[in-house]
């Protein structure tokens, strides 16, 4: 019952801080609710702790009737993937809920319900990542968008009824389309013996191409929104320039990763052979993610803008790895994920800091803040540095991998996709150098520096940075038996080595 009891914690503390008393400064409510945070990031360090890492099934599973005319069960299980994604659920969450202690609402007796939401959210996406059965899934997939669209709409600023809306409508009309294809499979497990949304016995229903692939659109149009894909990226700009830092990483950094996450749980492994079918133009799509993202992001003034199309270009990288179908090349993606969370919470916080001082989020507003604010400028520094993929950060390991990988399936888009890690110095360096150095903008002449709470905020993220930039190998140790299978299952695998001709042979050939 782990899997369980770490969904309902923040559940039920979000509950508690709901219902406390208004108050002019919401102190209560914000202890409550950190505390609650912390409570549920040891229960998940538990739950790392009774993970067999050498296993790459599912674990720690839990199976109970739920609506059993139709099949549905409450199940839950983890392999390394989920675990991942609930770890870097569970440590984002107090960071991001610290970070946020002082951000100021128009009626301070609402701070009670934004926090509130954010451990709705934290508790949905947990069992998100943990669901073994599709409708559950589907569920709490769904339901992701509620908490969401009232952290924007209730509490952002700016345009925020429309990037809420916005946002709504693009992740319910994908939601739908997901739906479609949820019906199909109970469809399919009920001709086939009993109706059943199990992940196991959906892996072995027996239908025909054509109904393969567009069960397998169904739920790929939706996870490539919520990623979000170019085309179907253009919500995400929005609502990050419209909401709160806090609501920003737990969107992009968690949410967001529902989408890379379910391509591999629920297309990869249910749909094999629509996957290896639609891989050629997912690669491409991925590829022009990654240098639409980044040319997009160079070209950008605001700085939460900025940060949300950096990225849709580390999305594209991210899917690319999914569909090259190689070990490698899946396994950078799956950390990836993880350290494309911890970097972006960086860079969004820091960005909410430096726009809260400055009362804009106009980069051209800024200038010469690390000669009042260094502390400040050295955190968005290693949070720039580790977004373009500095060898020694961890991004650069995944985004490696990634690229090694897909090198080996096809050298046009992994040389196009090398452009992106380019650009992504670029227009890093450049956001820095115009925020950061050069003249000291009188406006910003009066900037504090980190405080004692902020600092300790950003703390836990930049060690992890560094210290998986050093060491990843126990991330990997996690993620690389979960992926194996889900490689096996494709059926695709990693192209044979070529092994160099022997000189030997080579020199006798010539002889003759």
């Amino acid at each position: 019952m782990m899997l369980s009891l770490l969904i309902a914690v923040p559940l039920l503390g979000a509950l508690v801080v709901a219902l406390l008393p208004r108050t002019t400064d919401g102190a209560t409510a914000r202890y409550v609710a950190f505390g609650v945070s912390i409570l549920t990031l040891i229960m998940s360090l538990a739950l790392l702790s009774r993970f067999d890492i050498d296993s790459g099934g599912y674990q720690l599973t839990e199976e109970v009737d739920w609506i059993g005319a139709f099949g549905v069960h409450w199940a839950l299980g983890v392999n390394g993937i989920g675990l991942t994604m609930i770890f870097l659920t569970t440590v984002l969450t107090p960071i991001v809920l610290l970070a946020s202690w002082r951000d100021k609402e128009a009626d301070p007796r609402r701070t009670n319900t934004y926090f509130a939401w954010m451990l709705v959210l934290e508790a949905l996406a947990i069992g998100v990542f943990a669901a073994t059965d599709v409708f559950v899934f589907y569920v709490l997939f769904e339901a992701t968008l509620i908490p969401l669209y009232f952290l924007i709409g209730a509490h952002g600023s700016g345009h925020r009824s429309y990037a809420a809306v916005k946002f709504l409508i693009y992740n319910l009309a994908g939601g739908l389309i997901m739906l479609a294809s949820v019906v199909g499979l109970y469809v399919l497990s009920t001709q086939q013996g009993g109706p059943s949304f199990l992940h196991a016995d959906l892996m072995n229903l027996e239908m025909s191409q054509t109904t393969e692939r567009l069960l397998f659109l169904g739920f790929f149009i939706a996870f490539a929104i919520k990623a979000p894909l170019w085309p179907l990226h253009t919500w995400l700009p929005d609502a990050a320039a419209s909401a709160t830092p806090g609501t920003s990483v737990l969107m992009v950094s968690i949410v967001d990763k529902i989408g890379t996450f379910g391509m591999i749980r629920w297309c990869l492994e249910l749909f094999p052979g629509a996957s290896e079918w639609a891989s050629p133009v997912v690669l491409v799509l991925a590829v022009i993610s990654i240098v639409y993202g980044a040319l997009l992001a160079w070209g950008q003034d605001d700085l939460r803008r900025l940060i949300a199309m950096t990225s849709v270009s580390h999305f594209g990288f991210i899917i690319l790895g999914i569909f090259a179908f190689t070990q490698v090349s899946m396994t950078g993606s799956v950390l990836y994920m993880f350290n494309h969370g911890l970097s972006t919470a960086v860079l969004f916080l820091v960005a909410g800091m430096l726009i809260a001082r400055r009362g804009s989020a106009r980069i051209s507003d800024f200038g010469g803040v690390q000669k009042v604010a260094p502390v400040l400028s050295g955190v968005l520094l290693v949070g720039g540095l580790s977004s373009l993929s500095l060898p020694g950060l961890a991004p650069f390991v995944s985004e490696f991998l990634v690229l090694a990988g897909t090198f080996t399936r096809s050298i046009p888009l992994a040389a196009v996709a090398t452009l992106g890690m380019v650009l992504a110095a670029v227009y890093i360096l450049v956001m820095y150098q115009r925020t950061m150095t050069g003249p000291l903008n009188e406006a910003t002449a009066g900037f504090h520096d980190l405080s004692r709470r902020e600092v300790g905020a950003m703390a836990p993220a930049i060690v992890l940075i560094i210290g998986l930039g050093f060491v990843p190998q126990p991330l990997l140790d996690v993620i690389d038996p979960a992926v194996e299978p889900v490689v096996t299952t494709v059926g695709v695998g990693d192209p044979p080595q070529r092994a160099p001709l022997d000189l030997t042979q080579q020199t006798e050939g010539a002889h003759e």
